[in-house]
């Protein structure tokens, strides 16, 4: 194992899905297309890239793509139903997000704004995050206790601190 990959299983698909984006993100700076199509095959091309450079196996690849997927959709869902800046969706200061994240999660959450409205009004429910399962930096919020979790970087989702719960949703400002 290279001194830059993460020892921790949980550290490895973190780190993975900064670079699953990362190379998301510069596919879609270079094409004229911003359709979902288009955010889809560059996350297949990505996913394949990682598994190709022994970085992944298949199986986390496709959990790792699956993430990134569900990060976007629900960001998107949030920007549309709220029109609120992505930073509220993060539910803590931007500054302290690493710059080059908020770069590439910003660019690709704009990018499929409008292809995602259609997918996010067909959406009959929010999207729901497991105890194990990687996600990108915001809120969550546990469905058992309403407990929050905080995520200024991408990292693996644990138990809920307050109940142990494993069901979390993601977190808006527009909270009562």
């Amino acid at each position: 194992m290279s001194p830059s990959t993460p020892q921790d299983p949980f550290d490895r698909l973190a780190s993975a899905y900064d670079k699953m984006l990362n190379e998301v993100h510069k596919a879609a700076e270079s094409a004229r297309e911003n359709t979902l199509p288009g955010i889809k095959e560059y996350l297949a091309d990505a996913r394949e890239k990682l598994i190709e450079l022994g970085e992944l196996s298949r199986e986390e690849a496709e959990k790792v793509s699956g993430y990134i997927e569900r990060d976007m959709k629900d960001a998107a869902n949030y920007l549309l139903e709220t029109g609120e800046q992505l930073s509220a969706w993060w539910r803590f200061d931007v500054q302290q997000v690493e710059n080059r994240l908020f770069e590439m999660f910003t660019g690709v959450a704009d990018q499929t704004k409008l292809e995602l409205a259609k997918l996010a009004e067909r959406a009959s429910q929010s999207s729901l995050y497991h105890t194990g399962e990687v996600t990108g930096p915001g809120t969550l919020v546990c469905t058992s206790c309403n407990k929050e979790m905080h995520f200024k970087k991408t990292g693996h989702i644990p138990p809920c601190s307050g109940c142990k719960g494993t069901e979390f949703k993601r977190s808006s400002m527009s909270k009562g």
